[in-house]
């Protein structure tokens, strides 16, 4: 029986952009077509079959620890960047600033898919949905630099609407205008799901 449902939420890829050297700078490079392997974009500073343990996982291990990552691409929704613009009081916010992998339009509440959901390229190019990428101050500095006085803002403008972060479960590539298909779990919520976030 399969254990993933595909769904009629379709999204469109309108931006992809890789951060060739994250120690130089956190801002992407915006590209048309994106080659992926198992490791994660080819050319991409945050890819790799492992990455060492960040704050966001201190509860689980000691920073630092050679872990797996599950956070090759940083993907958002445009309509969440137009609110977050919005938000800040710019016209637009360019994906490149905040270190974006993919952008794309189209799938509501882009920010809380389920974990484990895939997001699936008309290719076969497939990701499978981490969890939600939570804001942090990075991207103050090329925002800053792009939009003087409004860096310091994002965090809080990006609150619930920054993306999710995924990794690849299907090599492949994807491109500008490609067609990606959301595909969920077929998983009851856990019953306890509350009781355990109280605890």
């Amino acid at each position: 029986m399969p254990v993933l449902k595909p769904t009629e939420y379709l999204g469109r890829i309108v931006w992809l952009g890789l951060v060739r050297d994250r120690d130089a700078a956190l801002e992407a490079e915006a590209v048309e077509r994106m080659t992926v392997g198992f490791a994660g974009p080819e050319g991409e500073a945050h890819g790799g079959l492992t990455r060492p343990s960040c704050s966001r996982v201190v509860a689980q291990y000691p920073k630092g620890t050679t872990i797996r990552n599950t956070r090759q691409f940083s993907v958002l929704a445009a309509e969440d960047l137009a609110t977050i613009a919005a938000k800040m009081g710019v016209e637009r916010l360019d994906p490149a600033l905040v270190g974006a992998t993919m952008v794309v339009e189209g799938i509501p509440d882009f920010s809380h898919l389920p974990p484990s959901s895939r997001l699936q390229g008309e290719g076969g190019a497939t990701l499978v949905v981490d969890l939600e990428n939570r804001p942090c101050q990075l991207p103050a500095k090329p925002i800053e630099a792009r939009h003087p006085g409004l860096g310091a803002k994002f965090k809080a403008a990006a609150q619930g609407r920054r993306g999710i972060v995924a990794w690849v479960e299907r090599e492949g590539t994807f491109q500008i205008g490609e067609v990606i298909r959301l595909h969920i779990p077929d998983q009851p919520v856990w019953a306890h799901l509350e009781a355990a976030r109280r605890g």
